[in-house]
């Protein structure tokens, strides 16, 4: 059993303005996923699924790193197959808990995103980094391929990149995370929060609905084969045209105002 004390909360919260920030709160052992972390950040993630007032989501990490991985020391002493199972299901239920929620969610990247820390980058929908951020998938220095965090990251990059961070466990740098697809955008450190509040408040503008609606399909149609998809995805944009933001937006286009979005 894990018998770490904790006194902080594993993950701090912070609301604004229908953008909720979720700070994972180890920064001594760099925000390394343990059990009682992902459970409480599983937590956080279903309550804030289930309220539409809150908009946007962004994960960011305390201290120096943004997430180093999971706790190894809490691995080796519960050595058995069945706590590696329940481990790594609970943590895959909270990957993809991320794309299965209608919020869109940001990884605030300020520092290392090792193993899976990169793999939590790799299932957020967006991601910006710091210009001193680096990402590696390094379970293979120690004996351990990185087999989970190579879900996401062979779903951002393309193949043969994947499989060089895999197999090296080297690390890549910012702007290389941004020219292989695992980030978004590259920025100073000091410009850091400017910028994931843009890109959030750019997503604040837009219908819920629609934003929901999108992110559902996007990641089914992933999926399918290239048929399915299209079928699946014009039933969508039907579903979407019918509802009554839809026609605010377009009705707002035509009148040249600025739409005001129901959520219907």
């Amino acid at each position: 059993m894990n018998t770490e004390t904790h006194q902080e909360p594993y993950v701090l919260r912070s609301d604004s303005q229908g953008i909720v920030t979720l700070t994972l709160n180890r920064p001594q052992q760099f925000n390394s996923l343990s059990s009682a972390m992902i459970a409480a950040l599983q937590g956080e993630l279903d309550a804030i699924a289930a309220d539409p007032a809150l908009r946007v989501v962004v994960i960011a990490g305390a201290g120096k790193a943004f997430c180093a991985g999971h706790d190894l020391k809490e691995m080796r002493a519960n050595h058995s197959k069945a706590f590696m199972q329940a481990l790594f299901t609970q943590c895959g239920r909270m990957m993809m808990t991320l794309t299965q929620m209608p919020q869109p969610v940001i990884a605030r990247i300020h520092g290392i995103a090792t193993a899976a820390g990169c793999q939590l980058v790799s299932m957020c929908d967006l991601a910006v980094a710091a210009d001193v951020a680096r990402f590696a998938t390094s379970g293979i220095n120690v004996g351990l391929f990185c087999a989970t965090p190579g879900v996401g990251l062979s779903r951002n990059l393309g193949r043969k990149q994947a499989m060089e961070m895999l197999l090296t466990g080297d690390f890549i740098d910012a702007p290389t995370a941004l020219q292989q697809g695992l980030v978004n955008r590259v920025v100073p450190g000091a410009a850091l929060d400017a910028e994931v509040d843009k890109l959030a408040q750019s997503i604040l503008a837009k219908s819920s609905l629609a934003i929901g609606m999108g992110k559902q399909m996007f990641y089914r149609q992933l999926e399918m084969g290239l048929d399915a998809a299209y079928q699946y995805a014009s039933e969508v944009m039907a579903c979407n045209m019918m509802s009554e933001d839809a026609g605010e937006g377009i009705d707002a286009f035509i009148g040249k105002r600025k739409a005001e979005w129901k959520g219907r």
